[in-house]
């Protein structure tokens, strides 16, 4: 996935179908999508003094990143891993590498624990978090890359220094997030006297896009505990953009809970399936790459429908896992509509 601006997205109904968002986190300055991923967005480079009027500019950073692969997990500590960061835009640009512990919420949503510490509402999430920032060493911490090219960052799971290797820590799923953000070129933005040249009564400024990617990195200590059910399943219908461009239209779409049950998160592809589309490749609806990680028990779910269900016609939905054991049937439930 590649950033892009803050008022455009690749995924159809993104604001309103959030299963259909990919397990990354696109995320920038100011306002946040929900799901698995959060929109980029700009800031301010240069502002003059307050002014009756004022007019702006933009001028994007001409870098389009995209990173592979979107998600990593190490099943015991010692273990080694490679991310791929590639520079897909117009310009040179350099990337700065780090990590930032990051919770989900009951919406998908995925929050910057720094930001989610001045919620009061939201501080059950971040105290359920295992970090594992102390157990996971990366390099480098920052790249600049020509246009086309790309960077190796290599990860190692090993025991914070605190418990060492005669003390490991304690059974169960830590997680951080790698984050990798564009650095604005020190050339970009107005300068004072470019910004105070014009007409005394108008605000000059200039607008750039930060551009920024985060992936979890998971580490789990002990044997997985993947278990999980479907509650809760209901259906809408909502005019939605059929492929985030085109007009608005009725739209059939399913409602419900994917629940977690054991200790360990949850990651996986949902399929649903009415009379029509038994034994087809093509399902009714699909939904990849969800996630309900451990510092949540559910997870709110939404699957545009391809075709309006017959009344009284059953649906089935099954979520499979695509992490521990790929193509495993972990929950599934059956919806007759009314």
């Amino acid at each position: 996935m590649a950033g892009k601006a803050a008022t455009s997205t690749s995924w159809p109904h993104a604001r309103r179908a959030r299963a259909w968002l990919a397990p990354a986190v696109l995320f920038g300055v100011f306002t946040a999508l929900a799901c698995e991923a959060i929109a980029q967005g700009t800031a301010p480079a240069v502002a003059a003094p307050p002014a009756a009027a004022a007019a702006a500019s933009t001028d994007n950073i001409h870098a389009n990143l995209n990173i592979s692969p979107k998600r990593v997990t190490f099943d015991r500590l010692g273990r080694t891993a490679t991310i791929y960061v590639f520079n897909q835009g117009t310009g040179p640009a350099t990337f700065d590498i780090q990590l930032v512990d990051r919770v989900m919420l009951p919406d998908g949503q995925i929050v910057a624990v720094d930001e989610a510490a001045a919620k009061p509402e939201l501080k059950a999430y971040i105290d359920k978090l295992m970090s594992a920032k102390a157990m996971v060493v990366t390099s480098p911490r920052r790249a600049t890359l020509a246009p086309g090219k790309g960077q190796t960052i290599r990860i190692r799971a090993e025991a914070p220094v605190a418990g060492g290797a005669g003390n490991p820590p304690q059974p169960g799923e830590y997680r951080t997030h790698l984050t990798v953000t564009t650095i604005p070129p020190r050339d970009i933005g107005l300068t004072a006297e470019q910004a105070a040249s014009g007409n005394p009564q108008e605000l000059r400024f200039q607008i750039n896009s930060v551009f920024g990617i985060s992936i979890p990195l998971i580490i789990r200590v002990g044997a997985p505990d993947v278990r999980g059910s479907i509650e809760n399943v209901s259906i809408t219908t909502e005019n939605l953009s059929p492929d985030g461009a085109s007009p608005p239209r009725p739209t059939s779409v399913l409602k419900f809970q994917i629940v977690r049950l054991g200790t360990s998160s949850l990651f996986g592809n949902f399929e649903v399936r009415g009379a029509k589309e038994k034994g087809s490749k093509d399902p009714l609806g699909l939904a990849r790459g969800v996630g309900v990680y451990p510092e949540i028990d559910r997870r709110q779910m939404q699957i545009p429908l391809k075709r309006t269900p017959a009344p009284g016609e059953q649906l089935e939905i099954s979520f499979k896992d695509d992490d521990t054991a790929p193509g495993r049937v972990v929950a599934t439930t059956t919806f007759k509509t009314p």
